[in-house]
């Protein structure tokens, strides 16, 4: 069978520079001119494959959160109501629990991400510091795509972190091993230069100046090179990094002075949640597009995070509302639906992202989940996972797989790296490792 050859390759950059002063690097999406004829990418230029890891700090509200129905087509519960719209890519894993330890956060935390109990530094007050004995998941993912994209992988922050002396468990998300993190990028704008290839010290002024102008000549020949549906699609992307150009830009010139650039600084002491999340998912999903990455992670709130979810109405730290409200936590639950709401706007920006015969959303695997069941009472027990995508073909997508017999969560941990097409025979260490991931879940 004849296959059409492509006219350029999976990864291809246009380039040129800025103001004269620096170069800069558009990456561009799949394309049919990439691909053979039944929308596969030829050679060794294959559509990749992606993995992810999506926290949220304090767990959730289980009687309101586990599916009414089990199998495939869940019917969606009240805190994952907001997840509708995804609900075929988006797999829930309910009944598993922490085997590795049993201390508040800190055994959740390692626990689920390493598949082993945390590395204890110390003690302080009435609790104990920790790290990470081994690296967490989204590392692992990373070792395994390594020198396949320009960035190893991304790590990104929607809310800061307002915890106590814990520890590095307690303060981030992705580790390469004890007291070894990589810490989380929280601003949009640095984000924003570092994948586009301005220098961070650069003195060019993004509010009058664009990465696209630097290279409008080259986007006009490629458009006449290519067929409709590329045009369209070409089209398409460069709106997306021109639209996050001016959100960022107009953050920049509107929020702060120009030497000191951020985004979406708090106001009146809130922090701009809803905003920063937007802006760290357009940015996440145009970097995979031009595949950029093919692991990260974005730590929406970290273990025993202390965000004020504001726009529930709460007025305290969530941590201490998970403590002191009483039953049946209202704000706490209406935090969690909002929180579910953020990660529904990621998800659906990777469903709505053509590339080759699917979506981004189809080409990734992607693991939700927090550090406990339930903040209230620090269960590590009925522990909160979601497996999103479809991991090109290898994940069904849209089922609640319902443990009966309290198996670990690292069952669901490694049916999301294999998802991603890590060939693992095994996640974790003593009584966290196991080798089988869950078939219910597998295409």
């Amino acid at each position: 069978m004849f296959l059409k050859k492509p006219l350029m390759k999976r990864r291809t950059f246009l380039r040129g520079t800025l103001a004269g002063v620096s170069t800069v690097a558009v990456g561009l999406p799949a394309l049919d001119a990439m691909l053979d004829e039944n929308g596969k990418a030829l050679g060794q230029d294959t559509i990749p494959d992606r993995f992810g890891l999506w926290f949220f700090g304090n767990g959730v509200k289980p009687d309101r959160w586990i599916p009414g129905t089990e199998g495939a087509g869940w019917t969606p519960s009240a805190e994952l109501a907001p997840l509708e719209g995804v609900r075929d890519w988006v797999s829930v894993v309910t009944g598993c629990e922490i085997k590795t330890a049993t201390h508040p956060h800190h055994s959740g935390m390692t626990g689920v991400l390493t598949g082993s109990r945390y590395h204890q530094l110390g003690t302080t007050r009435d609790t104990i510091v920790t790290t990470f004995a081994g690296p967490s998941v989204d590392m692992i993912a990373a070792a395994h795509f390594e020198g396949s994209t320009p960035f190893r992988s991304l790590e990104l922050g929607i809310t800061r972190f307002r915890g106590t002396d814990e520890g590095t468990t307690f303060q981030h998300l992705s580790h390469n091993g004890p007291n070894n993190v990589n810490p989380s990028e929280y601003s949009p704008n640095r984000l924003f230069m570092r994948l586009f290839g301005m220098p961070l010290d650069s003195d060019v002024d993004l509010a009058r100046r664009s990465v696209l102008d630097a290279v409008m000549g080259q986007v006009r020949g490629l458009q006449g090179r290519v067929g409709s549906r590329d045009r369209a699609r070409l089209e398409q992307h460069f709106e997306s990094v021109r639209t996050l150009e001016q959100r960022l830009a107009a953050g920049v010139s509107a929020c702060m002075e120009p030497a000191n650039p951020g985004d979406f600084p708090d106001v009146e002491g809130r922090e701009q949640i809803e905003q920063q999340n937007r802006a760290m998912s357009d940015l996440l999903v145009t970097a995979l597009a031009c595949d950029l990455t093919r692991s990260f992670s974005v730590l929406f709130s970290p273990a025993g995070s202390g965000v004020v979810v504001w726009p529930v109405g709460a007025r305290n730290s969530l941590h201490q509302i998970c403590h002191d409200e009483p039953n049946p936590q209202p704000t706490v639950h209406a935090a969690v639906v909002f929180t579910m709401e953020q990660l529904a706007y990621f998800l659906e920006r990777m469903r709505d992202t053509v590339e080759g015969d699917g979506t981004l959303l189809d080409h990734s695997s992607i693991l939700i989940t927090s550090e406990l069941a339930d903040g209230w009472n620090h269960s590590n027990r009925e522990f909160p996972l979601l497996v999103a995508g479809r991991g090109n073909g290898r994940l069904r997508g849209g089922v609640h797989y319902r443990s009966r017999s309290n198996e670990s969560t690292s069952h669901a941990v490694l049916t999301a790296l294999r998802g991603a097409g890590l060939p693992l025979e095994s996640f974790g260490t003593e009584a966290g490792q196991v080798t089988s991931s869950i078939g219910a879940l597998e295409g």
